[in-house]
């Protein structure tokens, strides 16, 4: 997988979207923090098939996690810091405290689910193989999670992740990435 981190890192760096990001990572200075999900696919897509860089690109997802504040204002705090910090990026800056996700998940989406114990155990829970991945800067270079591996991601392979996404939401996110990106391959939830 240290071949495909490093692809992944070169596509997000190179990102006119994400370097601003990167090249600050350590001002944000959220505990367990990362750039996670969609946007990595999405920026790996991009560049795979020739779309401008911003192609698709719908929110930058950072996610942290920090169980000793809970609030729901203090991640609005957080998040509103930090979109501060990165003002001049032309997308929305989705920051998240992977650790408060149990309160809120069953009115969003109809079922409760036990709190994660970390931001890799929420990674592992994506709705896509290819999108269950989360990287970070540090010190010796580059550090990815991805907890199926980056394979999905880098053959542009869509393949539903059960771990707790519903078939709805994996169905719903497909259509919109396939309208968006058809040369994608995509795996049924049946599949």
């Amino acid at each position: 997988m240290d071949d495909q981190c490093a692809r992944l890192a070169a596509a997000v760096s190179e990102s006119p979207l994400l370097s601003p990001i990167l090249e600050n990572f350590d001002r944000i200075e959220l505990p367990d923090c990362w750039l996670v999900a969609g946007v990595l696919a999405q920026t790996v897509w991009n560049r795979r098939f020739g779309y401008p860089p911003a192609h698709g690109v719908a929110d930058i997802d950072i996610v942290y996690f920090d169980p000793n504040d809970l609030s729901e204002r203090g991640e609005a705090r957080e998040a509103a810091r930090v979109r501060a910090m990165f003002e001049g990026v032309p997308a929305w800056i989705d920051v998240k405290n992977q650790a408060r996700v149990h309160l809120w998940y069953a009115d969003r989406f109809g079922y409760g689910i036990e709190p994660y114990d970390s931001v890799s155990e929420a990674i592992a829970t994506f709705p896509a193989t290819a999108t269950s991945v989360g990287i970070r800067p540090v010190e010796e270079g580059w550090q990815c999670d991805a907890p199926f591996g980056l394979a999905d991601l880098m053959n542009a392979t869509l393949r539903p992740n059960k771990t707790q996404a519903s078939r709805e939401v994996y169905e719903n996110k497909l259509e919109r990435w396939l309208a968006l990106w058809p040369e994608l391959t995509a795996i049924g939830w049946d599949g």
